[in-house]
């Protein structure tokens, strides 16, 4: 039981889950509190009860299943846009100096812009449909995925690199056996908490000509001060980046076994050379 308030001490699952169940029910019984005996007003911290009503008036009055499609679908074109761009531009930049010279101070000055300030570019160069938000949105992502691509590859350590290169592998086949498989199994890591980022990027697209989407109407609830509506569409935002971080790990799991088990090192020297035998010395 002291474990738990132990540095570095470790707890089991079940204990965890419970821990994290209670952690919930405070919170909800401190919020009620205060709005109860708070003397604050409703429009400004709406009571969880006010809260959980409102999620009918969004089903049945605000059309919140068809705002909520509109946000995921944003969200899963904008991922993929990004991840074919990323992958391939990342490569070229770790893999090639020329390229890594000519980009990379680019995408390190890009991260330290103000998207929300460029909105009007992407609306001047692609208008105000929904290509242009899957074209902003994936532009945020690829500020930070295409580093971090680039970070990844450069971690490949030197002795998996002189083994394949002394074993006679050429250009290609050190891309196929060695950086692909392993920069693709860490970024997945990578694209997963881009999760998080992610959403915050389509809030800000979806003010822009107002289509629909959650972050529209989180906009409307906010002119119109229905704080509970924007309690309740934040928590829907949550569940569903949740959700999605979950489907990520999944896949992950199927996709990469190797990193759960703790010999990822071994597995990733073993690869190159089973790879490399298997094609009788053509490489």
């Amino acid at each position: 039981m002291l474990n738990i308030f132990k540095i570095e001490g470790e707890i089991s699952k079940k204990t965890s889950l419970i821990i994290s169940v209670i952690g919930f029910l405070l919170l909800l019984i401190i919020w009620q509190l205060i709005t109860s005996f708070g003397n604050i007003s409703s429009s400004i911290l709406p009571s969880p009860y006010k809260v959980l009503s409102s999620f009918g008036d969004l089903f049945y009055n605000e059309h919140l299943v068809t705002n909520a499609w509109f946000s995921i679908k944003l969200n899963l074109l904008g991922y993929v846009e990004a991840v074919l761009i990323s992958i391939p531009l990342g490569f070229l930049m770790g893999l090639i100096p020329f390229f890594r010279s000519l980009i990379s101070k680019y995408f390190d000055a890009f991260r330290f812009l103000p998207l929300p300030a460029i909105t009007g570019i992407f609306v001047a160069w692609f208008g105000l449909e929904i290509a242009m938000k899957v074209h902003f949105f994936s532009f945020g992502i690829m500020l930070y995925l295409i580093p971090v691509i680039v970070q990844r590859i450069d971690e490949i350590e030197k002795i998996h690199k002189q083994t394949i290169t002394t074993l006679g592998a050429s250009a290609w086949n050190k891309i196929k056996h060695l950086y692909f498989p392993y920069t693709i199994s860490k970024i997945s890591d990578d694209i997963r908490v881009l999760v998080a980022i992610s959403w915050t990027y389509i809030v800000i697209v979806e003010l822009l000509n107002k289509e629909g989407g959650l972050g529209a109407m989180i906009f409307t609830a906010a002119k119109q001060s229905r704080t509970d509506y924007i309690f309740a569409l934040v928590l829907i935002i949550i569940l569903f980046g949740y959700i999605q971080d979950l489907l990520f790990r999944m896949v992950d799991k199927i996709a990469f076994p190797f990193k759960y088990d703790g010999q990822v090192k071994t597995r990733l020297f073993n690869k190159i050379n089973s790879l490399i035998f298997k094609n009788n010395g053509n490489i």
